[in-house]
């Protein structure tokens, strides 16, 4: 099918905005600001895009910002992309910035925001150049700053450049960082669509899916609709690495099984198929190639789509040795606030050693499930209540590797 987010990357000079505009950039934006900002949540609401790492409406959560009274609003974007096995975000800001600089004015726009954030990770220092220099371009040319193209509408984005935490994943924490203050998720409600940076309303969206938006106002919510899976609307970005022939990025319908990415797209599995983690490290293994790459078919399996890091290990890989990696990942990201989280990874790492020197207790199994599900039940984020996802889900699939270390 038709590439909507990865059309220029191979394009030369595919950075520069003379190179954009001469391809229609921009001309999404043209018409965004000859309709009213209700025109445009109405097509965006047509268009059924749900935000590509979370499963939630778009036209939703913008109109909830909108209708907020409170000034100023802001409009930012979460560029950290700190997921293991996810570079997605790096290729479309380092390729096609103007493509993520478009969508985040039109959705500024909409929203009333007049000020926009890109906040990317410190160790993405080329891309921050690249979304820097595609800024400046914007601004001369008359797209961002004072009245742009003329309407009276005027943005501004700024970027934002984080430490490298996978905690500002979650975009209170996110929100929390840009304000100088310690990145912990905070409870909800309020949301941050009603008191996020600085108290004010406002909205984060992932780079992935503000790179829709353009799309969605210069074709329509309606055509939008009818690209791909009829339930799950577009395309997904999906990350492939690990133990495949040919790793990469690659752009397809959500819906797309296992076995078409991992043998079509990605030549096949280097060795023999062992696993696959479908949405990175918080999501959990499946070894089923016919499993639907959808938010509802991976959650039937205990499993989660996520950002699209596809990660798929093969029969070299250890199991257990694994689990320990993901769990002491978890353990040094994890902002420690949230007690269930802080001892749960520590206890769990703990049970997880005990397999390791062959010394783990016949209970051991069922003492990790049921930590999981105490993890996963009243932890404060997403973090802590994933945190044990993949080695429970190894403990399923691989349960006479965990039962070959228990001590007699």
């Amino acid at each position: 099918m038709e590439e909507l987010l990865l059309k220029n990357i191979h394009k030369e000079n595919s950075q520069d905005i003379d190179v954009y505009v001469a391809g229609g950039g921009y001309q999404a934006l043209r018409k965004a600001l000859s309709l009213r900002p209700e025109d445009i949540l109405n097509e965006v609401k047509k268009s059924r895009l749900l935000g590509r790492s979370g499963a939630f409406p778009v036209a939703t959560k913008w109109a909830m910002a909108r209708q907020e009274s409170a000034e100023p609003k802001y409009m930012v974007c979460d560029a950290d992309e700190g997921e293991p096995g996810c570079f997605k975000d790096r290729l479309l800001m380092g390729r096609d910035p103007h493509l993520l600089l478009e969508g985040m004015i039109i959705a500024a726009y909409t929203i009333g925001a007049r000020q926009g954030y890109i906040y990317i990770r410190g160790e993405y220092d080329s891309e921050i150049q690249t979304i820097e220099k595609a800024i400046a371009q914007a601004a001369q040319s008359g797209y961002l700053g004072n009245n742009i193209l003329g309407t009276g509408y005027c943005l501004d984005i700024l970027v934002y450049r984080g430490a490298g935490s996978y905690i500002v994943g979650e975009e209170t924490a996110l929100l929390r960082s840009m304000a100088g203050e310690r990145p912990s998720p905070r409870a909800r409600p309020p949301y941050p669509v009603q008191r996020g940076f600085l108290g004010k309303p406002t909205v984060v969206n992932n780079v992935e899916t503000l790179a829709n938006i353009p799309a969605i106002v210069q074709n329509g919510g309606d055509w939008y609709s009818k690209i791909g899976n009829p339930e799950y609307p577009g395309t997904k970005l999906f990350c492939l690495s690990g133990s495949v022939n040919r790793p990469g990025v690659y752009e397809l319908p959500i819906g797309v099984t296992l076995r078409e990415l991992i043998n079509g797209y990605g030549n096949g599995v280097s060795g023999v198929l062992k696993a696959v983690l479908p949405g990175g490290v918080a999501s959990g293994l499946v070894n089923d190639l016919d499993i639907k790459m959808d938010y509802k078919s991976l959650v039937q399996v205990n499993s989660l789509l996520g950002p699209g890091a596809v990660i798929v290990m093969n029969t070299d890989v250890n199991i257990i040795d694994i689990s320990i990696d993901t769990l002491r990942f978890f353990a040094k990201e994890s902002c420690a606030k949230c007690s269930v989280c802080r001892e749960g990874i520590r206890a769990g790492l703990m049970i997880l050693r005990r397999f390791e020197r062959n010394e783990a207790r016949p209970s051991d199994i069922k003492l990790l499930r049921n930590l999981r599900r105490l993890m996963y039940d009243t932890a404060n984020c997403v973090l802590g209540q994933a945190a044990l996802n993949m080695a429970v889900s190894a403990t399923k699939l691989f349960r006479e590797e965990f039962e070959s270390r228990v001590r007699n």
